[in-house]
């Protein structure tokens, strides 16, 4: 297929596309409204839901939306489900995601009928804050200010933390039950002599493991050791095994004549934004990097209380400052800066963490561009080379913010809240 010879037709075809996405997109948005507006005329309202008289046979009103949604005539939701041409449950399911949205979820609802919202994206949405209280649910609802650019584990990460603050104990619980399926099993040897393992960790010790193995198939490598890096890992894995078997190996104590292993323990690295409801105890949030996930404070006190840990505590870093250097190669300092701004990589939709990615010079340094964080930009592998070798571009209107422009002239902006699709500048 010659990929230069017709862009009018690309061009074309794929704004043919894009009508026959959002006019399949209005009709989902008017479907939504109507069981919104039929819900309306079908609520049952009595004590814990009582069961009315409807045609003379008891009609009972069902939950079908979660904790603040109200209850729904069952009758009623039977016939609306078959109009609807779903089976029973999974209709009943998705009328209880759009109620949801539409009860718990305000502004995810009204984003979806002004269009800025997928429909689907607003159903995954309800179906991650099911179990949350309202109160909680009411929180989420808040904070996606723009839906549309939101991320699955960003969501998942907001509601981790809707359950942290407005249901401390259940969170608790929860992280006490799941902390008791901690596992380590080596399982039977197969036929080349191999064994698979399988382990469920805490998370910082899963951390500190990891780190300890890419180190020493670091210092393999550098030895000599010519086989793959999975392969280097592995060997690396079992040296920390017989390290700590090889105990004979070890210098004795001269005053004791104890022979102790020593390691050189867990180093946390807490970026902390600190808020008056924090100094006082009352918020029970804290934020991970290395996890991209909100932990509980009681998370916290149990790493930094591990046996041999080193606490390194940073001053806050002002990301408006530019410090730029001379140098084209990029220090320590200035991707620190870039990480906290920018958290993944600025491409439209990728996901991958901007620790991961390459920092690309928004104006070439060759034609004057500073080595600075304002001039960097976090791009990874397969993104910089979109950049750096096809028509992909790219400007900054502002800081934190991109807006990408496509082979074919489609425009993206890239900011804090995801990506959001803009109209062509002929438009």
């Amino acid at each position: 297929m010659d990929l230069g010879t017709r862009p009018r037709a690309t061009v074309s075809l794929l704004s043919r596309l894009r009508a026959e996405v959002e006019g399949r997109q209005a009709s989902l948005i008017r479907e939504w409204a109507t069981i919104v507006e039929w819900a309306g005329d079908h609520i049952v309202i009595g004590p814990e839901g009582a069961a009315t008289i409807a045609g003379g046979f008891l009609d009972t009103g069902v939950p079908v939306a979660g904790d603040g949604a109200p209850l729904v005539s069952e009758f009623a939701l039977m016939e609306l489900v078959a109009v609807l041409g779903r089976t029973p449950d999974g209709g009943r399911a998705y009328v209880g995601r759009v109620l949801a949205c539409a009860w718990r979820l305000p502004r995810v609802y009204a984003a979806v009928l002004a269009g800025r919202l997928a429909p689907w994206r607003a159903e995954r949405i309800a179906d991650l804050t099911h179990a949350l209280c309202a109160e909680a649910a009411a929180f989420v609802d808040r904070q996606l200010y723009d839906a549309s650019g939101v991320g699955w584990a960003q969501l998942e990460r907001l509601v981790a933390e809707a359950t942290l603050r407005f249901d401390p104990e259940r969170a608790e619980a929860d992280r006490q039950v799941a902390a008791d399926q901690r596992r380590f099993d080596v399982g039977e040897v197969d036929q080349h002599g191999l064994v698979h393992l399988d382990a469920l960790l805490d998370a910082a010790d899963g951390r500190d493991l990891d780190l300890a193995v890419a180190r020493r198939a670091e210092v393999l490598g550098r030895l000599g050791d010519e086989s793959s890096l999975d392969v280097r890992r592995s060997k690396a894995a079992a040296e920390l095994a017989r390290q700590d078997l090889a105990l004979d190996l070890l210098v004795p104590d001269p005053d004791t004549g104890e022979v102790v292993a020593t390691v050189p323990g867990r180093k946390v690295v807490l970026n902390v934004h600190v808020t008056d409801t924090s100094l006082v105890g009352a918020n029970r949030v804290a934020r991970w990097d290395e996890g991209r996930c909100p932990v509980t404070t009681a998370q916290v006190r149990e790493w930094l209380q591990a046996r041999d840990t080193t606490i390194i505590v940073r001053p806050v870093i002002d990301l408006a400052d530019h410090v730029p250097v001379d140098s084209y190669e990029i220090p320590d300092r200035h991707r620190t800066r870039v990480a906290l701004r920018d958290p993944t990589c600025r491409f439209p939709h990728c996901t991958r963490p901007s620790t991961r990615c390459d920092l690309d010079h928004h104006r070439p340094h060759g034609a004057g561009g500073p080595t600075c964080p304002c001039n960097l930009v976090p791009l990874c592998r397969r993104h910089h080379r979109a950049k750096t070798h096809s028509r992909w571009r790219y400007d900054i209107p502002d800081p934190a913010t991109y807006v990408w422009t496509s082979p074919s002239g489609f425009r993206f902006r890239v900011d804090h809240r995801g990506t959001h699709p803009l109209p062509p500048p002929d438009e």
